[in-house]
Order: structure tokens, then sequence, then C-alpha cells
């Protein structure tokens, strides 16, 4: 089977977890599954924000494209970088355990430690709409490019800080580098940390297969997440940040919302019964009601 990727050290780290884990599920051997790096459009344009460019898109469009030729049986992706609403034909078929799914800033100890005026280098409108709602003071700088990139551009002194997720560098083998975040200090993007891999609907087979290394608790609290991003009508110009955690028999979702300059700021939670999205469009429903015209605009949701 062919096992489609995104060609960054970071995508291609992951695919092989994939990789192991369907072998050691299945007992496969090395020759079960091949990794196909396919190249993408948000990969080779590293000069202008996402928002720019078409948005989230720009990571699966090619892995889609691939998987309906059938040049490729499955993909792997990291589900932040998914956007909300997918091609009918495709589905999650698993997703493995979440990792730490906090933020952590390389150049200074915490926020609050930056030096007055200091310049952070990020691409994320939910990254710097944060920053600035904690200090308004900072400079935001765009930064895009994998991790190695951006920890070039960092050395270069192209910025002071910037911002990484955390469980890309653990799965780089870099646990050491930055500090974490709280999520009480900064709330995630939502699915950050968490790798969910993709296949045609209508492959049974694979689904079944796939199956065998699906994490439920990541896979209900990610869709939790994402199903929070629909109601909200949020794109990736909306500065927003999710997190669900499972509770027993429910899920507790806490979320925000931001304006770009972080000046306008709304945040509320909720507990919804597993399999119960009635809670969370309220909370959708609830942020956008009670934000103002400018914060509103930034979603399309009612």
């Amino acid at each position: 089977m062919k096992l489609g990727t995104r060609g960054s050290p970071l995508a291609l780290t992951q695919a092989h977890m994939v990789r192991r884990a369907l072998m050691a599920a299945h007992g496969w051997g090395e020759d079960a599954i091949t990794i196909v790096p396919v190249k993408t459009t948000g990969d080779r344009v590293q000069d202008r924000p996402l928002s720019e460019l078409g948005g989230k898109a720009l990571w699966t469009k090619e892995l889609d494209h691939a998987l309906g030729e059938g040049a490729i049986d499955f993909a792997v992706h990291s589900m932040k970088d998914v956007e909300t609403i997918r091609p009918e034909a495709i589905v999650i078929a698993a997703m493995l355990e979440r990792a730490d799914m906090r933020d952590r800033l390389i150049g200074a100890d915490s926020v609050a430690a930056l030096p007055r005026g200091a310049r952070v280098g990020t691409s994320s409108p939910r990254r710097s709409a944060q920053l600035l709602r904690l200090r308004a003071d900072l400079e935001i700088v765009m930064f895009r490019g994998n991790v190695d990139t951006r920890l070039s551009r960092l050395n270069l002194g192209e910025a002071d800080a910037t911002l990484l997720a955390a469980a890309g560098l653990d799965r780089l083998g870099r646990p050491e580098i930055g500090h974490a975040i709280a999520t009480d200090i900064m709330l995630p993007a939502p699915a950050q940390g968490a790798v969910g891999i993709e296949c045609l609907g209508t492959r049974d087979d694979l689904r079944a297969a796939l199956a065998a290394i699906d994490h439920h608790d990541t896979h209900l609290c990610v869709l939790t997440e994402r199903a929070l991003l629909a109601h909200l009508g949020a794109d990736c110009r909306s500065p927003m940040a999710a997190l669900a955690v499972r509770e027993g028999d429910s899920v507790f979702l806490r979320a925000e919302i931001l304006s770009m300059d972080g000046r306008l700021h709304r945040a509320g939670e909720t507990t919804a019964a597993v399999g119960d999205h009635a809670p969370i469009a309220a909370l959708a429903s609830a942020l956008l009601a009670d934000a103002e015209p400018e914060l509103r605009a930034l979603f399309s949701g009612i």
C-alpha cells in the first residue's frame, strides 16, 4: 500500500509513525507500506501567509488528488492543517494518540520575559492575536517554513523569538527546544498535536485496517474542536483557539475568538455528551452573539 505525505521532515516523521503503528497492529512486514512524498503548494510557496494563497487546502489538495487518482491509498496529515470542510469522497479514518498540544516559545523563557518591542516570528493569525492580546508592544514578523527554516531565520536575527508546536519539536527529537506555554495563557489551535489518516470512503478494507490504530479519545476531541470551527465559520484568516478534553461520557471544550490585533476577545466553554453537537453549536453562537461587529466579521457562522 502507498501512504502519501508532505515531504517536510516533520511530515515524513509522522508518516513513519503511522507506518510503524500499522505494521505493529497487523504484523505486517517492511514491504507492506511504501511512503510516497507529495509536494504541496503550501510547501512550495513560503514567502506569503496561507490566507493570501488559498488557506489550508494548500496542504491537502495535492494529496486529495493523489487519493482520487489512486496514486496513493491513504494520506497522513497534521490535523490542525486540514481544512474544516473536506471532500465528500474522503474520510478521516483514524488518528494517532494526541501529543503535547501546547505551543513552545523559542527565544525567551515566557511571553512576559520578552523585551519590550520584541519581534516575534509567526504566520499564524491565532498566535499573532494571542501574543498581541498579552503584549500589545510586540512586533509580529511573518515566519513560514518548516521547523529548521524557522529556527534558522531566528538564529539569523530576523526575529527575537518564535513559536512552534511542542508536538512537532518532540517528534523531531528536539524536546529541549523552547519553553512550553500553558494552555490557560495561550489556548492551542484546534487539533494541534494530532496526526490524522485519510482514505477514500469507498475503501472499506482500508478503513477497517486503519481503525486498528485509531485513538478513540483523540479522534473524539479533535472532531469536537473541528465541529466548533464549522459552527463558527472559521477559516485560516480567523484567529481562534480551542481545546477539547474527554471527561468520562462527556467532552469539556474551551474556546476563544480574537481580532487580528488581539484587542477584541471573547472566550467560553461548554460540556457536551459524547456525540451531542448541540452544546458546541450553542457555544459558537454565544461567542459570535457577544462579539463586537469587527470581531464577528472574521467568522461566517451564525
